[in-house]
């Protein structure tokens, strides 16, 4: 007498199906001790019920008037834990891979990112990874994940768009570095690098929409300044110009 799913929360609630033969005159379905409710006669060889509370490894029996069935395992499983998040951002696009650890994740089959879903894949009961699905905007979004056993919530992802930039003052200095340069774009908080013809630069971040940089030596000429984050990389074309001090 097969039943599926046979495992579910230890809270109740789940919706099981029972297969078996002389079924349509059920009168009961107990899980261990405990009656199941919502029992429903599907067809002589079909029971549906909804689990009780419970915990552990109980047998599910079903009693018509002529007698009561062998007991099927049915296993109780628990919340997940999750502890933590090994990437909390990424891009609005999605498409990257966060790992998620913790405890009774074994039977993970869905990872919400601010209700947009996403199936994991589950590497053992402390570890399961998913594909970040394209966000609705950015900002942060709570993560929760669901198994057999219930839904954990209580962490938080970041969506980041890509960066653009506006502007770049002031737009030439010394092939030696050093010219204190502001830059203004968008979506510039969660700035990585920043580099003057593809030589990194020191950066601070004043707010989403300002960076401070300091520009490193470059050669003689009009070079490219890249802003890069989590989310891709804004390219200003020939936006700075390197000027050779004069020489006698």
């Amino acid at each position: 007498m097969p039943i599926s799913p046979n495992q579910g929360s230890t809270g109740g609630g789940t919706l099981v199906t029972i297969t078996g033969t002389n079924l349509s005159n059920t009168t009961a379905v107990r899980f261990g001790n405990k009656l199941a409710t919502n029992v429903t006669n599907v067809s002589p060889t079909q029971v549906t019920a909804v689990s009780p509370s419970g915990t552990g490894v109980v047998g599910v029996t079903v009693t018509t008037p002529g007698g009561t069935s062998n007991p099927v395992p049915f296993f109780y499983v628990g919340p997940p834990f999750k502890s933590g998040l090994d990437v909390t951002s990424g891009p609005l696009a999605g498409g990257n891979t966060v790992t998620i650890s913790g405890t009774g994740l074994s039977t993970a089959n869905n990872v919400s990112f601010g209700g947009v879903n996403a199936v994991p894949a589950v590497v053992s009961d402390s570890t399961i990874t998913v594909t970040v699905p394209a966000g609705v905007a950015p900002g942060p979004v709570p993560v929760s994940v669901t198994t057999a056993g219930g839904t954990n919530n209580g962490f938080t992802y970041t969506y980041i768009d890509s960066p653009t930039i506006v502007s770049v003052v002031p737009s030439s200095g010394p092939t030696s570095g050093g010219t204190a340069v502001t830059i203004t774009g968008t979506n510039l908080d969660s700035t990585e690098s920043v580099t003057f013809g593809g030589n990194p630069a020191p950066f601070s971040v004043i707010s989403p929409t300002t960076l401070s940089a300091v520009t490193p030596p470059g050669a003689e000429g009009l070079v490219d300044v890249e802003v890069t984050n989590p989310a891709g990389t804004a390219t200003a074309t020939d936006a700075f110009e390197y000027v050779a001090g004069p020489g006698i």
